[in-house]
């Protein structure tokens, strides 16, 4: 099983669009490190849903349930998608600020690497965002 974060504009798509549609494609990613990420997705792998732009914070848990396959927004053969579906909803979303100052996440991809918005976590990485989430 591989972990996975994904980042979303909530003025968009958001976390509660997700929750109430049941699952989505995960399309319109237009960056190759990106794509090539979803390309590497699996069916079971566990992704975290972030919001960025003014929200900034990890709202829950999803699991893909569709490897990828032809982006239904445009008949170009390079851009894929994936279908996420909803697990968890994190009872505390963990802001940027706290993974920033949370020191076993200091390597994560999220802060490395902000502008991608499809990128893989470690395990541990992946259980310390849930256990952040979790607390009330």
């Amino acid at each position: 099983m591989q972990y996975w974060l994904v980042k979303t504009e909530p003025g968009a798509f958001s976390w509660d669009d997700l929750v109430r549609d049941g699952k989505t494609h995960w399309d319109g990613v237009r960056n190759y490190q990106a794509r090539n990420n979803l390309k590497l997705m699996k069916e079971g792998d566990k992704v975290l849903l972030y919001h960025s732009v003014n929200q900034k914070q990890v709202m829950g848990t999803t699991t893909v349930t569709k490897e990828f396959y032809q982006d239904p927004t445009t008949e170009d053969e390079r851009w894929v998608a994936v279908e996420l579906q909803p697990e968890t909803a994190f009872a505390h979303p963990v802001t940027l600020a706290e993974v920033k100052a949370e020191p076993t996440l200091e390597n994560i991809a999220l802060v490395k690497h902000s502008r991608l918005s499809v990128m893989p976590l470690e395990e541990a990485e992946y259980d310390q965002l849930c256990a952040m989430g979790a607390r009330e």
